[in-house]
């Protein structure tokens, strides 16, 4: 009903930067009336899920502590467009990242419908 799509991310040294992106936009009837909390989550092989950072619509961030002064979560409430800038890169950054985001949206006949959506992901290597 409603689309998550992630870009940005590649391959890159330690110590670089990339920026990633989230644009979330409807795929069917659903309109996007409201998207409240973004989050950017990561999961690298072999290692359980991790919540990196959280935004809420109003712009109060969460990090957590690995990427905390490195990471910076922002978003365009008017492109429905999270980002995420990421500095100072190391190996141990490796993994998918994946948006997520609670999404409250109208259906043709008036009807608002809530969901959490989540992106297909895109994979982040940092390797020299």
């Amino acid at each position: 009903q409603v689309q998550l799509v992630e870009s940005g991310g590649g391959l890159v040294q330690p110590g670089g930067s990339l920026r990633l992106s989230c644009a979330a936009s409807r795929t069917s009837a659903v309109t996007i009336s409201r998207i409240d909390d973004m989050r950017w989550y990561r999961q690298a092989p072999g290692k359980q899920r991790e919540l990196v950072a959280t935004i809420t619509s109003g712009g109060s961030t969460f990090y957590a502590e690995s990427v905390k002064g490195r990471f910076t979560i922002s978003r365009d409430n008017t492109k429905n467009t999270m980002y995420m800038q990421m500095n100072s890169l190391k190996p141990e950054d490796t993994a998918a990242y994946y948006c997520n985001a609670d999404v409250l949206g109208v259906l043709p006949g008036g009807e608002f419908v809530a969901g959490k959506y989540e992106g297909q992901g895109t994979q982040v290597t940092v390797s020299s």
